[in-house]
This record gives C-alpha cells, sequence and structure tokens, in this order.
C-alpha cells in the first residue's frame, strides 16, 4: 500500500500545496461539485496550485438526491471530461440523500460523456443500499464498473462481494483512524492509502484521463 493520496474540499485551510508534495503526497482529489447547482468555491483555484507543484489532481460530486443526469452534466462542467472524476455516494446530513438507482445514472451518464466509468467513493452507505435491493452480483449493477474509493476507519478495508479489491482506502478524516492523520502544509485532513506502488498509481492514473 501507498500512503501518498489525500482529498480536500473548501473545509481544508491550504498553506501550501508545495508543502504537500515536498511530505510524500502524490495526488489529490479535491471536491468539484454537489447536487445540481453548488460549486466548491476553492475547485479552480487548488487545481491550479496543485498542478503547479507537480501533484495529480482529481476531482469529486457529492452526489444527493434529484436528477442525477443533471448533476453529473453539472460536475463534468466545472471539473471537466479528460481527469480522474469520482462520485462520492454518501448520506447527505442536508437534504436527500442520492438513491442507488440515481447513483447509477449518474455514472451510466459520465461513461457516456467521456468513455470512462468514473470512481465510486463510499463506505457504509453503499453496503446498506446494496443489500437493501438485493444485489449481490456484478451484473447487477453498472456501480461494478468503477473503481472502489473505500472509506472505512477501522484496521483495514472490507470490500463489498461486487468487487474483487479496492483502489483507494480512506483511512482517516484527519481525526478518526490510524495515524498519520496530518499532512505538512494542510495540518489533518482526509488521507488514502492506494492499493499499488507509486509507479502503479502514476499508471492508474493516467487510464483514468482522456
Amino acid at each position: 500500500m501507498l500512503n501518498a493520496v489525500i482529498d480536500l474540499s473548501h473545509h481544508n485551510q491550504i498553506s501550501s500545496f508545495q508543502q504537500i508534495k515536498d511530505a510524500g503526497i502524490l495526488a489529490v482529489i479535491h471536491k468539484a461539485t454537489q447536487g445540481l447547482t453548488y460549486t466548491d468555491p476553492t475547485f479552480s483555484r487548488h487545481r491550479d496550485a496543485a498542478l503547479e507543484a507537480g501533484l495529480k489532481f482529481g476531482a469529486y460530486h457529492f452526489g444527493t438526491g434529484g436528477d442525477a443526469v443533471a448533476q453529473a452534466e453539472h460536475f463534468l462542467s466545472v471539473a471537466g471530461r479528460d481527469g480522474l472524476l469520482v462520485l462520492d455516494f454518501e448520506d447527505n446530513t442536508q437534504g436527500q440523500s442520492m438513491t442507488l438507482a440515481e447513483a447509477e445514472a449518474f455514472v451510466s451518464h459520465i461513461y457516456a460523456c467521456t468513455g470512462r466509468y468514473p470512481g465510486l467513493y463510499s463506505g457504509h452507505t453503499l453496503k446498506e443500499a446494496l443489500v437493501a435491493a438485493n444485489i449481490s452480483q456484478p451484473s447487477q449493477t453498472v456501480l461494478s464498473n468503477c473503481w472502489l474509493w473505500l472509506a472505512r476507519y477501522g484496521a483495514a478495508p472490507v470490500v463489498p462481494p461486487l468487487w474483487s479489491q479496492w483502489t483507494l482506502w480512506q483511512y482517516t478524516d484527519g481525526n478518526v483512524g490510524d495515524e498519520p492523520h496530518t499532512v505538512d502544509g494542510v495540518g489533518p485532513c482526509d488521507r488514502e492509502q492506494f492499493n499499488g506502488s507509486a509507479e502503479e498509481l502514476a499508471t492508474f492514473w493516467a487510464a483514468q484521463c482522456g
């Protein structure tokens, strides 16, 4: 495993992306959009600064209940179509949560527009949704075509049966989970293990970019 990926949003206070890179981080995934209309106000500025520092960069959309195709279009209009893309599928504490069917519609539209399925970030929300829908085989949902980014602040990631392995594992939110929690240049933050080497991370990232 390679502990060299972090994810960020406007909630994080960045002092230096160069310090982040110098601390051993190789890649950043940043919140771009949420729902039908929200855009993270720091996304474009942080993307430019991260790329200038030589970091790999990706974008995620926080899914909410509602028109999933319109959400995908909103996401692509902000994040673009040529980089690493992710759907964040989790409970929405501020309103209606995205359903499993809406998540399927979202990733299908991303695929139709880019020729690539996005990554799928989730934890208990995904497992509960699959159980509720009685889904146990990859052929039962298009979500199985997405690479898996697991959120679990325990000793090890637990992969749902639809996937043979995880790609990213969010092991801490900067507070809960194993150390280390912090990164120079940002402080406490969400940190990820990559299931591979630095060379494999570069290959994976390149494959996710159009």
